[in-house]
């Protein structure tokens, strides 16, 4: 089978001073698009070693330094891990180190791996027609079903966070509420393991806001107890939003922690 082919330069309309300029991606970004497919495609697990060097330069046709280059963009998106002397592996969220990495709430004393994985109970799991609101940060049609979750997640027995959460429907075709509640590990690793959807970044937008009457009796907190509210879109390969998350955050015991670089 032989390897996929690298598009040429193409010409861009001609500039104001009628020049005619090159519009084209340099090399190692046309061989990082070219993994992102293998990877969007499954053809690498997460968890699993991609091939080595070599093996790719040989496969597209280019050089070590080319295929390198574009690995390093692709380990500085999260989307790729490289182990000294092992090789370089396809991120997973299964990985301990990545379970946090959407996590931002921070307990204000200890850290968060000695506060040990949040109890989760599931208020709500339900299919659903998205409405507008639901559709659009989705790419979703009105109507179109999505998987409409509602839980508590509590630390130390203590209510902290309250989420609503909208996957579309056909990609996460048979989900329950007892999948959610007793997988032993990051929710996204078990979207990884059990339907193959990966989640590689989010969006959020945050604000504070006072909880409605029926959020502060989850919570177990009085309606004038300030939380942070947490909208996420979150995406898998090729900018696909695969899930709407809202979030509402106590923060007497825990903060918002977030790393900018």
């Amino acid at each position: 089978m032989p390897p996929p082919s690298l598009s040429l330069p193409d010409a861009s309309p001609p500039d104001a001073g009628g020049m005619v300029t090159p519009a084209f991606s340099p090399l190692y970004q046309q061989i990082k698009g070219l993994i992102l497919q293998s990877l969007q495609a499954g053809d690498w697990k997460p968890g699993e070693a991609i091939p080595s060097e070599m093996d790719l330069a040989a496969r597209y046709r280019v050089s070590q330094g080319t295929v390198r280059k574009a690995i390093d963009e692709l380990a500085a998106d999260n989307l790729v891990v490289r182990r000294q002397g092992k090789g370089t592996f396809v991120a997973t969220h299964a990985e301990h180190h990545v379970q946090y990495r959407f996590l931002k709430l921070k307990p204000d004393v200890g850290d968060i791996a000695a506060e040990g994985p949040a109890q989760r109970t599931i208020i709500e799991c339900k299919r659903a027609r998205a409405s507008a609101e639901v559709a659009r940060p989705l790419a979703l049609r009105n109507g179109d079903a999505v998987l409409q979750v509602r839980r508590i997640l509590s630390f130390g027995g203590v209510p902290t966070i309250l989420e609503d959460l909208w996957l579309p429907g056909q990609a996460f075709k048979g989900l329950t509420a007892e999948q959610l509640a007793q997988f032993q590990g990051a929710t996204y690793a078990m979207f990884e393991l059990e339907f193959g959807v990966r989640m590689v970044r989010a969006e959020e937008k945050i604000k504070a806001v006072l909880p409605d009457d029926t959020q502060a009796s989850l919570l177990q907190i009085s309606p004038q107890t300030p939380l942070l509210s947490v909208e996420r879109v979150a995406y898998t390969y090729n900018n696909t939003p695969m899930e709407l998350r809202r979030g509402l955050y106590r923060t007497d015991t825990h903060h918002y922690r977030n790393e900018l670089n």
